[in-house]
């Protein structure tokens, strides 16, 4: 009785053991992170930041590539992503314009259509305009879009209905602006798009995540008219947030990521151990400090909450600016 006694428990262990080898997973294949639009902006950033930060810090042990996919306000890449359904190693970025698509009716995408990793960063928007442009505060630019609204055109990417948009409409109510008057050209590049329409006169300012024209107001090639902070910022002391310049107004904006559909419980363990330990890096802390960007971590139960919080409020402020029914 003693033997059998001790030969199950043999065979409990082994077979507890060999349980927990088959159930641990780590990539197979080159890792695959996807900027759903085009270099040099807020995703795309993001995107070579955990790139760079996986590969120096040697928290992985595949290749990790970037793909840009830009169109439709973000869906093209998240599209693509869909289609890698149960594969760990594909990863996009993500922010609120996934959920604001679905809103405005130009994706059925929404968070529940992927597998939800975690949170990463959040940062300001800025509104930036000429080196030489007349307007020195919001006051002046919102008077000037008033005056004369067709002249006034404003740069956005990469579509209508996401944080820089909603922001800008927002602070022109701040102003006393109606927003309906606002007229926008959208650059599907964003940044890579945006900045070059700026500074060659074919819009009058832009709104657009400060990571991506901070070296470009610091370099005098253009300037940055004010951000979406509670406070000015130690690195650029220059620019006034709204909230000193008479618009109660402050906005973050945070971006994610989100995996392929389908994912075991073993594959959202490896990626949120990795991710845990990602952020913990001088490489990660020191790319965020450079990018005037600030961590806001979130698991993948916190973000999913998150995500199901914040499209039930942007639902209802959506429909009290009568932006959708």
């Amino acid at each position: 009785m003693k033997k059998l006694f001790v030969m199950f428990c043999a065979t409990a262990i082994l077979g507890s053991l060999a349980g927990s080898a088959f159930a641990e997973w780590s990539p197979n294949r080159p890792i695959e992170l996807i900027a759903p639009a085009g270099p040099g902006g807020g995703w795309d950033l993001l995107c070579r930041t955990m790139q760079k930060t996986l590969q120096e810090e040697k928290l992985v042990d595949r290749p990790v590539l970037v793909t840009n996919k830009p169109g439709g306000g973000g869906a093209a890449g998240w599209n693509y992503l869909k289609g890698k359904e149960g594969k760990g190693e594909y990863i996009a970025a993500t922010s609120t314009l996934l959920m604001l698509n679905n809103l405005f009716g130009k994706s059925p995408l929404t968070y529940k259509d992927f597998t939800v990793l975690a949170n990463l960063q959040t940062e300001w928007i800025s509104v930036a305009v000429a080196k030489d442009a007349p307007w020195t505060n919001g006051k002046e630019l919102f008077e000037a879009i008033a005056a004369d609204p067709n002249g006034m055109v404003v740069g956005v990417g990469p579509s209508l209905g996401n944080n820089d948009h909603i922001s800008f409409l927002m602070l022109a109510q701040k102003y006393g602006v109606d927003p309906k008057l606002i007229k926008f050209v959208v650059y599907p590049k964003t940044a890579a798009e945006q900045i070059p329409a700026l500074m060659g006169g074919h819009v009058k300012a832009i709104t657009i995540g400060l990571a991506e024209v901070m070296e470009q107001h610091k370099a005098g090639n253009l300037r940055v008219l004010g951000i979406s902070s509670n406070k000015r910022l130690e690195s650029l002391p220059d620019v006034t947030p709204w909230v000193e310049q008479g618009a109660d107004m402050v906005f973050p904006h945070w971006r994610g990521i989100i995996a392929a559909p389908g994912l075991s419980e073993e594959q959202v363990a490896y990626w949120q151990g990795t991710i845990e330990k990602m952020i913990e890096t001088p490489t990660w802390k020191d790319q965020l400090k450079k990018l005037e960007w600030e961590s806001y971590y979130q698991d993948p139960v916190q973000f999913a909450t998150t995500l199901a919080e914040q499209t039930e409020a942007f639902q209802s402020t959506l429909k009290e600016v009568g932006l959708i029914d």
